[in-house]
């Protein structure tokens, strides 16, 4: 249902709703709105990164599954190397559209809100909805999740992971097989092991 409601652009978060519309309508969108939507699905929909990864390949006209895959992965922070990126997505919409034209370009059904309350449908009390022609639930759903309670939910819960011991084990086991970019010895090179203070024979 949280996927589903996603994939269609029908969160009640507008600025998520408007920027799956517009992708599934165009096939494309910028960067930060891919990310969003990759956290937003991973965090506060708490929804395994494959099954949005998915969606998003069928829908991009630039798709390329080895760039496709890892930027999802990151995104969801399923990597285990980089930081966790969980978005606002109504602080986004404010920061990046700030009058409100591409919410109203894809959401056609909130266009005549105030712009400050266009970000936040759920927040206009109800003759100021009248008077636009918005019924939430109706013409356009109420948030689906409490997206700062479930972001807090998310950060809380993989922070807690990522300070256990074993965890960092496992990242730095990945750090050393996939992100060094130190050069393999030649046969018979002697190296300097920084970590360990001591030279071996390769």
């Amino acid at each position: 249902m949280l996927l589903a409601a996603w994939t269609r652009g029908e969160t009640g978060i507008p600025f998520i709703d408007a920027c799956m519309r517009a992708l599934v309508a165009t096939g494309w969108i910028n960067f930060r709105m891919r990310a969003m939507l990759c956290s937003f699905a991973a965090y506060q929909l708490w929804q395994d990164w494959r099954l949005p990864a998915q969606h998003l390949a069928r829908c991009f006209i630039d798709y390329e599954p080895g760039i496709h895959y890892p930027q999802v992965q990151m995104q969801s922070g399923t990597t285990g190397i980089n930081t966790l990126r969980i978005y606002n997505p109504v602080k986004q919409g404010l920061d990046h559209d700030p009058e409100g034209v591409f919410l109203r370009k894809w959401l056609p059904e909130l266009a005549d809100l105030p712009t400050p309350l266009l970000h936040e449908p759920w927040k206009a009390e109800t003759p100021l909805l009248r008077a636009a022609g918005v019924r939430l639930d109706s013409t356009y759903p109420r948030p689906i999740v409490e997206s700062e309670a479930a972001a807090r939910f998310a950060r809380q819960t993989l922070w807690a992971l990522r300070r256990g011991p074993e965890f960092r084990s496992v990242a730095a086991n990945l750090v050393e097989k996939h992100g060094s970019r130190k050069r393999p010895p030649s046969a018979g090179q002697t190296v300097h092991d920084s970590r360990q203070g001591s030279l071996f024979d390769a």
